[in-house]
């Protein structure tokens, strides 16, 4: 019965999966029932020895091309279990058939890939470990529409890629194939075929887990490992963050200045944030482009240890009430060769117009966002995070780069768009489509953008045609506040309205205020910043980080982890009067939160203004001094008559500073001041801030009302009068 084997096998496809070049293997290989039995066949390069084993059974297979195809006809009219038992060079292996298991991609679930939808692709893209019909193995997917062909290479054939042929859907120009046996573990990359004839290896772009540097093979890792997650209270709760009416206070940092996670967690808690902010924790290859030269965009970096550590870690931070925020590349990536770069032998991620596909400033590739397919990799990738490793946003880089067709190009080396102007349009409805979708499916997950234009209206809603970010980071009060702090103290008077400037336009975005390392560095990049000796130094630093938690808008701090036992204590106080004062949050976004008191002494270097709910008990004064000389008995304008207490001072010994405080409560008096009918006088420290809470005199006046004295009884006797006739 073997001898009729021949007569029906496909010999144009066997051919063309002899040569590499065959994108439907299982039309051709798979098992299939005949009138003469049911023909199994195998591609075995190199091999001696072939046979089929069906329950224990073997049938010899006959090698029906010498580069090492095998086929044989087993009796039967139903396809049974079977498996290959092979021999090469004097070794034998059983394995089973790969191209007798189905794929795992549905029809709908490719349609919805197609249409750029499908945002839990990584679901069945990449490769995951699982069990089919009682054999374990692995599915893998890759999207490569343009290939000649494509293969499994790794560990387990030998970086081969003639034996695992992947099959292409023919909607969507997916490669799948399931490889049983192939585990948890294992080494592998695709092998493309690309046209000319060429072989190119790439790493798995949906791949969950990678070699360490400077290695690039992808790992068949399940996601995040096998962590049991015990964060539910905080994930039930991280939607408060949707109304933007929370503290927020962020603290930015890179995962490689830290022994282990537990340090980093117990830093950030003493110091009270309510979040992190890490450096990309994605792997990437290139040492001198560092963490934002983002390579594998699915797999945390091995830098920092296995993916299960990275969910550990996230754990950790939420069990003690932290977020975590990523920083974030989709705006462009690296030219590696095993990378996304002309991924199936086209420009597949990247702009296809070689005139506009490279960033102009760092020379890596934009992606293209009229690709419905690249458009869903990135938002897959979001919801990628957010879904298997629980983070609470994203600090999305680089966002001016994605918007601005001219960004960083000189003259005319820039295509305009359809209406002859600047903006990328589809780079506009692709930031519209992420952050619409992530905040119906995750409320509470905040997108930050690093945008240093002028877009308009940037974190107002997608409802109202714009593109919907939570915060955008507000780069002009950093280098503006910068600036100031960096001049002579008796200079500074004249760049006064660097200090005031930023209240122009305070409401037209949601900021986020940055003192990270983008923009002043540690502290010891800090302090080389500012003039005066090194206690004058420290005390306008902590001036100026009290300057940021009062000022609106959410804020962002790096000040590193070597910190002084005074400045890790001020930074703890900091937050916890950020945090536990709602007039400097509630309103935030609202002209009613915050009031100039004074803000034209520029001649002292002094502000002062109120920040404010609608409970005027909760409203708090706060006076600021940038001068290297202190007041005292400074007369400010305050809001009510009352009492006002110093809750907060940043010159207190325990920070390090000279201890310049107000140690008791002060009552207002009925002078007139700063246009105000009620004044205070209080004692200001050099360099300092000083911050007061108030209890408004009708409040502290108010005594419980007396009962009404009791009517004392008449003793006259009462007469009635009758009415006359």
């Amino acid at each position: 019965m073997n001898g009729k084997a021949y007569d029906y096998m496909d010999w144009p496809g066997i051919e063309a999966i002899i040569y590499g070049e065959e994108v439907s293997p299982k039309d051709i290989m798979a098992p299939r029932l005949t009138p003469d039995g049911i023909l199994l066949q195998g591609f075995f390069p190199e091999a001696e020895k072939a046979e089929a084993v069906i329950e224990k059974k073997a049938y010899s297979m006959e090698k029906e091309d010498e580069a090492g195809y095998f086929a044989v006809l087993v009796p039967g009219r139903k396809i049974p279990s079977y498996s290959f038992r092979v021999t090469k060079n004097g070794e034998t292996k059983e394995f089973e058939d790969p191209y007798a298991f189905s794929g795992q991609m549905t029809e709908e679930e490719e349609k919805a890939f197609c249409a750029g939808v499908y945002y839990h692709a990584y679901e069945k893209m990449g490769a995951h470990v699982m069990t089919i019909d009682g054999t374990e193995g692995t599915s893998f997917a890759v999207w490569a529409p343009n290939a000649v062909s494509v293969s499994v290479v790794g560990d387990f054939n030998g970086w081969d890629g003639r034996g695992h042929l992947m099959h292409r859907r023919p909607m969507s120009g997916i490669f799948e194939l399931f490889i049983p046996g192939v585990k948890k573990g294992d080494l592998y990359k695709y092998e493309i075929r690309i046209r000319g004839g060429q072989k190119v290896l790439k790493a798995d772009p949906y791949g969950t887990c990678t070699e360490a540097f400077p290695a690039t093979a992808s790992i068949v890792d399940k996601a995040a490992g096998d962590i049991t997650w015990t964060d539910d209270f905080w994930m039930a709760e991280r939607k408060k963050y949707a109304d933007r009416n929370q503290p927020v206070s962020i603290y930015e940092t890179d995962l490689t200045q830290w022994k282990n996670g537990e340090e980093l967690v117990s830093f950030v808690k003493k110091l009270g944030y309510t979040h992190v902010e890490l450096h990309p924790v994605m792997g990437y290859l290139d040492e001198e482009a560092g963490p934002y030269s983002t390579f594998s965009y699915y797999a945390p970096n091995r830098r920092y240890g296995v993916p299960e550590d990275f969910a550990r870690l996230v754990n950790e931070l939420h069990k003690e009430n932290i977020g975590v925020i990523l920083d974030w590349t989709p705006a462009h990536f690296p030219r590696h060769g095993e990378g996304l770069e002309r991924f199936d032998g086209t420009p597949l991620y990247e702009i296809p117009d070689p005139a506009m596909a490279v960033h102009p400033m760092w020379g890596t590739l934009l992606y293209n966002y009229e690709s419905p397919m690249v458009k869903e990799f990135l938002i897959a990738n979001a919801f990628y995070w957010t879904e298997v490793y629980h983070v609470d946003g994203f600090r999305v880089d680089d966002v001016d780069s994605m918007l601005y067709l001219d960004y960083g190009r000189e003259g005319e080396s820039w295509r305009p768009n359809l209406y002859g102007t600047n903006e990328n349009l589809a780079a506009v409805e692709f930031l519209k489509h992420l952050n619409s979708v992530m905040k119906k499916k995750h409320p509470g997950v905040l997108m930050i953008a690093q945008e240093d234009g002028l877009w308009p209206e940037l974190t107002d809603d997608v409802e109202n045609d714009h593109i919907g970010f939570d915060y955008k980071w507000n780069n002009n009060w950093t280098s503006d506040f910068i600036h100031y702090l960096e001049l002579d103290p008796v200079q500074r008077q004249y760049d006064h309205d660097q200090l005031t400037l930023s209240m122009l336009y305070a409401y037209c975005e949601h900021y986020v205020l940055t003192l990270g390392t983008r923009s002043a560095g540690e502290i010891s990049e800090f302090m080389d910043k500012l003039p005066g000796d090194e206690k004058q130094k420290l005390a306008q630093i902590r001036a100026a980080y009290t300057y940021q938690m009062l000022h609106p808008g959410i804020k962002m701090t790096s000040p590193g982890k070597e910190l002084s036992r005074e400045m890790e204590t001020f930074f703890h106080d900091l937050n916890e009067l950020y945090c536990s004062h709602p007039a400097l949050w509630q309103k935030d976004h609202e002209y009613e939160g915050f009031e100039w008191i004074q803000l034209m002494k520029y001649e002292e270097n002094v502000l002062t203004f109120m920040r404010k709910t609608e409970k005027p008990e909760e409203t708090l004064v706060a006076v600021v001094n940038f001068a290297a000389v202190p007041y005292e008995n400074y007369q400010i304008g305050v809001p009510f008559k009352g009492k006002y207490k110093e809750i907060f001072n940043s010159d207190r010994k325990e920070y390090g500073g000279m201890g310049a405080g107000n140690p008791r409560a002060k009552s207002s008096k009925a002078e007139e001041c700063d246009e105000r009918e009620n004044s205070l006088k209080i004692r200001i420290p050099a360099f300092g801030a000083v911050v007061l809470s108030c209890t408004l005199a009708e409040k502290a006046e108010k005594k419980p009302l007396k009962k009404p004295a009791a009517r004392k009884r008449s003793t006259a006797k009462k007469t009635s009068k009758k009415p006359a006739a």
